[in-house]
């Protein structure tokens, strides 16, 4: 097999520039972990610089012609190529509760899928580097005030330090996109855990930015809040106005008014 056809219903561009592959694959600092998880290799462009590094490369993909593909040109990954959906695949089947980063070129169509699976490992993931389409590498990354920030902003950012990389042309993939790309980094805070109910917490945040133009006083309605609470001047904002320090504070006060 000389090569593997991208295939449109699976969001396939393949990334040909072998020095975004290298950029990408050195995003990573192994802190923490010994596993690496990448998800959608395709043709293994990133996968060689990976298997390079010290840590063990493990990848996942649903194309059964790249597996095929890599079972064929990468014997180093024989026993650590998993024929699964990402987003269905009970991961720590392979990984037993450890520590690995995930890392990859993800598919445009199921990327921000990939992170919120990803936050629900965040116990196991103190690393996750990857490409997305531009715009929703710079949302996940954005601050509050800007009309990008939203859910994903704010639940990543809860958990992690987001920083953007750099933007990759459309022109370095085959077939290419009709947009750019961009790749950030996301590594774990010491201290990621929330001095509030985490499932509370995202349901405040995912409530909240369904209706982004409202204050917080309308959105958060279905909360069934008390008046007292709805007075806080905190409801006089919207959601975009709020830090992810400031949902944090919130979601404590709507614990503390008895949700």
């Amino acid at each position: 097999m000389d090569k593997v056809k991208a295939k449109k219903h699976l969001g396939q561009h393949f990334l040909k520039d072998e020095s975004i592959a290298s950029q990408i694959a050195e995003s990573l600092n192994g802190n923490g972990y010994n596993d690496v998880l990448e998800i959608g290799p395709g043709m293994g462009v990133l996968t060689k610089y990976l298997l390079d590094k010290p840590y063990n490369t493990y990848v996942i993909e649903i194309d059964k012609e790249s597996v095929e593909y890599l079972n064929a040109n990468y014997p180093k990954l024989h026993g650590r190529i998993i024929s699964e959906d990402f987003l269905k695949y009970n991961i720590n089947s392979v990984f037993e509760g450890k520590q690995f980063a995930i890392i990859g070129n993800f598919p445009y169509n199921i990327s921000t899928q990939i992170v919120f699976r990803a936050l629900e490992f965040r116990n196991q993931i103190p690393e996750f580097a990857g490409m997305f389409q531009k715009e929703v590498a710079e949302r996940i990354c954005e601050k509050k005030g800007s009309k990008a920030y939203g859910i994903l902003s704010v639940l990543a950012q809860a958990f992690y330090d987001a920083e953007y990389l750099f933007t990759v042309s459309e022109h370095v993939f085959d077939p290419p996109p009709k947009v750019k790309s961009g790749v950030l980094r996301l590594r774990r805070k010491d201290n990621y855990t929330l001095p509030c109910g985490e499932k509370l917490f995202f349901t405040v945040v995912k409530t909240a930015f369904q209706q982004r133009r409202k204050t917080l006083r309308n959105s958060l309605k279905t909360l069934n809040l008390s008046d007292n609470l709805r007075e806080d001047t905190i409801f006089d904002l919207r959601p975009e106005q709020l830090s992810v320090e400031q949902f944090i504070a919130l979601t404590q006060k709507i614990e503390a008014d008895g949700i």
